[in-house]
């Protein structure tokens, strides 16, 4: 039993060693699962999370809203396809869901995004810092975060599987399973969030939006709903220098919004 033990345990040791990558700003990344895999497992995640909405129709409400947000996240693909030329080939999609007590935006692999209404209504963001958080969540699938989150998970389920294995213990399996969320996806979703902020910034400036709305958006985020927390930010972690680190960006970014010329729309 031990010596098979052994031998998972190298394997997955092994699996993990050989499947590192490196993200854009040069971060070491987990990569088990590739990203055209995550792409299309995030394709039927989509359809199944927007479902809902669609059938309640809360889908795409407002026509004023949804053209202004149309119109960003155009100014902010074309941008991400000039970072990534591979993108443009992605079915990008952007929807409006209507719940106005949810505070919150997200993207996922190949470019499928949604924000929720509670988020403009309740932050009551610029176009500026509304292209900060369109922004940031692009940012996300431009570095293959959702294949990492992915990869972490399943790397969290083999290094329990193996001490289950090796202990025959429910409550080392419980244990295990806590260490591992703890010790390796946190960190990990610190590192994720701070590439998303510094990627965001710069595609935010570049597509003509001011770089230290960042900054005030994030303040306006955390003075939302009091005591509770919005949704945004319980999964987007925020440490208390974020503010700070977000100014200091926005004087390196100021050149490319400053910068003449007309801003290029991606049509999707």
């Amino acid at each position: 039993m031990y010596l098979s033990v052994r031998i998972f345990l190298l394997s997955t040791m092994l699996l993990i060693l050989t499947a590192c990558a490196t993200s854009p700003t040069g971060r070491s990344q987990l990569m088990l699962v590739s990203e055209e895999s995550a792409i299309n497992a995030s394709k039927t995640a989509y359809v199944e999370m927007i479902k809902p909405f669609e059938e309640e129709g809360k889908l795409d409400n407002d026509p004023v809203l949804k053209a202004r947000v149309d119109r960003i996240t155009g100014r902010l693909i074309a941008q991400a396809v000039i970072m990534r030329p591979d993108t443009r080939n992605w079915e990008w999609s952007m929807k409006i869901l209507d719940d106005p007590e949810t505070v919150n935006a997200w993207a996922m692999a190949g470019g499928k995004m949604a924000l929720y209404t509670g988020l403009v209504e309740k932050v009551k963001p610029t176009d500026d810092e509304l292209a900060q958080v369109l922004a940031h969540e692009i940012s996300h699938a431009l570095a293959k975060h959702t294949a990492e989150k992915m990869s972490v998970s399943m790397a969290t389920q083999l290094g329990v599987a193996a001490v289950a294995v090796a202990s025959d213990s429910q409550g080392t399996l419980a244990g295990a399973a806590l260490a591992a969320k703890l010790g390796v996806e946190l960190p990990n979703s610190r590192g994720a969030e701070s590439e998303a902020d510094r990627i965001g910034i710069e595609l935010a400036a570049k597509a003509g939006y001011d770089p230290r709305a960042a900054a005030t958006l994030w303040h306006k985020m955390g003075e939302v709903g009091g005591n509770r927390m919005p949704q945004f930010l319980s999964t987007h972690p925020s440490p208390t220098n974020r503010e700070s680190t977000l100014g200091k960006l926005a004087d390196e970014m100021m050149p490319y919004y400053q910068a003449k010329g007309e801003r290029p729309t991606f049509k999707f």
